[in-house]
């Protein structure tokens, strides 16, 4: 089974930073590229970032493109999302998903969602 653990979520005030991770447990990062969706309130859930660890992709949705960095460490099977100049439409459930892609459909597996709350 595919196991995945977001956290890193919170309340921040427009302008400001937060560091999401994503643990995964049962596969390694040969085996899946590794995504970031959100889920605002009202709203479909939607891809941001993916990375793949076996060609260097790297991929960003329009709205998060220079704001948002993602990566991974191997060694501790994580990866992380930098989110910097954060604004208030960034506020969302923030998904971390196995075996996106750059058409942006939802992956097959998923954890569990880390709230992210950005204050005007």
């Amino acid at each position: 089974d595919v196991q995945l653990q977001a956290s890193g979520g919170g309340l921040v005030q427009a302008g400001g930073s937060l560091r999401l991770s994503c643990a995964a447990s049962r596969f390694t990062f040969d085996d899946y590229a590794i995504g970031w969706f959100r889920q605002a309130p009202g709203k479909e859930r939607e891809g941001i970032s993916c990375i793949s660890d076996t060609d260097g992709y790297t991929d960003y949705a329009d709205s998060v493109e220079g704001r948002f960095t993602i990566s991974s460490d191997n060694a501790k099977n994580t990866v992380y999302l930098q989110m910097n100049s954060l604004k208030p439409e960034d506020t969302a459930v923030y998904y971390c998903a196995a075996d996106c892609d750059s058409s942006w459909r939802l992956p097959d597996y998923w954890g569990q969602g880390t709230q992210v709350t950005v204050s005007s």
